[in-house]
């Protein structure tokens, strides 16, 4: 009969330590597969809003939804130097169903009948933020509970340009300009994006020199209907594109 020997203390610590260094390889890799894929799911979601958008427009004379974001209605600082905007605000529809905060009531959104279900208002990276990242008419981010996520807290995970609402913006006819006057097409105009740009990539951190966006990046929708994952500078580039003379009341 074969005598079996079982495995020594140092060959076994030799496969666990093969096991360790597997892992740490491939973990890496399965935690950016799961994060593209949640990007995919967002610029799909964005997409399917885009022609939700579109069939708006085609059903009111080709305006862009008159509409607010969470933002607006919870972060009142932001339009603290329009005093108009801010009694409009009150007034707008959300873009979005929107839960009743301390109720369990939903308000109808603009595009709700255009859209097929409420989850494509869901970024599967969305894991909620404490501040606006890219609002700082605060003396700082701005603070806003999106907590545990921005879509069960508010409804969606995007935030809306509110200006073109305010501009009543045409989809046949809206032009826009760049900070040095160039007149650009609706490719270069920013509607919608996503809520914190932490999700996707580094979030907004503070060191020595102050708060440092560089990491942030946003899935964002364009006017034209198309959908790119922005850089945090190209973002900024996106909201530099004006709609009207600098300094102008957006709700006059």
């Amino acid at each position: 009969m074969t005598k079996r020997r079982g495995f020594t203390l140092i060959e076994l610590l030799v496969v666990i330590a093969i096991i360790a260094i597997l892992a740490a390889i491939l973990f890496p890799v399965f935690a950016q597969a799961r994060g593209q894929a949640r990007k995919a799911t967002c610029q799909s979601n964005l997409r399917q809003i885009g022609m939700a958008v579109q069939m708006y427009a085609q059903d009111y004379d080709g305006l862009y939804p008159y509409a607010k974001d969470a933002s607006d209605a919870y972060v009142p600082q932001i339009w603290a130097g329009y005093p108009q905007c801010k009694a409009v605000i009150d007034a707008m529809p959300f873009l979005h169903d929107s839960p009743i905060l301390s109720t369990p009531n939903w308000s109808t959104g603009s595009l709700t009948p255009y859209t097929k279900s409420r989850q494509v208002w869901r970024c599967a990276g969305d894991t909620g933020f404490d501040v606006l990242d890219n609002n700082f008419n605060c003396g700082g981010p701005c603070p806003l509970n999106a907590r545990p996520t921005m879509y069960e807290r508010y409804g969606a995970s995007y935030l809306f340009r509110t200006e073109i609402a305010f501009r009543k913006l045409n989809i046949d006819t809206a032009t826009a300009v760049t900070a040095t006057g160039q007149e650009v097409g609706l490719a270069q105009l920013n509607i919608l994006f996503d809520g914190n740009g932490g999700w996707h990539a580094s979030p907004l951190r503070f060191d020595p020199l102050g708060w440092n966006p560089s990491g942030l990046r946003y899935t964002t929708l364009f006017a034209d209907g198309h959908v790119k994952f922005l850089t945090y500078d190209d973002y900024q580039k996106a909201w530099n594109i004006q709609l009207a003379a600098p300094g102008s009341n957006p709700c006059q």
